[in-house]
């Protein structure tokens, strides 16, 4: 997969490295030239492509009609919301991730624009933070479908209601599946007999409407009934 990033600051260096450790082919479009310096140092210089990134000519260099993925991740709104109107409008990107630096031009950031994805790094961080004070012990390990499923984990208090309890018997929600259960430091694979001990780790697949449900078959917050 072809991605194009705009922007070499520290989100767009950082996300190059992530993306050639797990194979990807990646170029980076950056005109600073003390950030071009920085990049010369951590990336190979073949991703780095010098230049303005909202010149068409320069995003073509780049490769950018060939591209699955476009990230402008500038530190300019609106250099960004032209990067993204050029990946769709004109090259045809299928997929268009865009920062925002400042949370009030988020509204900017739609589809009208050619942005499929908008990074508002103030609104992640709040939901973050009313996640885990919401969640209790449990531990949202990855979101999933573009946040409406969770892979959640939690280790089972002295009176969860799924102590001694047959993984069959669990009367649980009809969006929720118990992947995996870490005991004693081992990983098992549930079976319908599976008997559920204090203290054991169990990772779960579940959508935003289970949420609440799950909590309370785990012991992470009261029953409601």
């Amino acid at each position: 997969m072809l991605v194009v990033i705009a922007g070499g600051g520290r989100t767009g260096s950082h996300l190059a490295e992530l993306l050639l450790a797990q194979g990807h082919q990646v170029r980076v479009i950056e005109e600073r030239k003390v950030t071009i310096a920085g990049l010369h140092r951590e990336l190979p210089t073949e991703v780095i492509v010098e230049g303005d990134p909202t010149d068409p000519h320069m995003l073509e260099i780049a490769g950018l009609q060939k591209a699955h993925v476009l990230a402008a991740v500038t530190p300019d709104d609106a250099d960004n919301l032209v990067i993204a109107a050029l990946g769709r409008f004109q090259f045809g990107v299928r997929r268009i991730i865009g920062r925002v630096n400042n949370p009030r031009n988020a509204w900017l950031f739609s589809k009208d624009f050619g942005v499929d994805v908008a990074l508002n790094q103030a609104d992640i961080m709040a939901k973050l933070i009313e996640e885990e004070m919401s969640l209790g012990d449990m531990m949202t390990l990855l979101k999933l479908r573009r946040g409406e499923y969770s892979i959640v984990e939690e280790k089972l208090p002295p009176r969860s209601p799924m102590l001694g309890v047959p993984l069959k018997d669990l009367k649980l929600p009809e969006k929720c599946v118990i992947a995996a259960v870490i005991r004693r430091g081992q990983m098992l694979i549930p079976r319908g007999a599976m008997l559920f001990e204090e203290a054991d780790e169990v990772l779960a697949v579940v959508h935003n409407d289970a949420l609440d449900s799950i909590k309370q078959i785990f012991g992470s917050m009261p029953s409601m009934d």
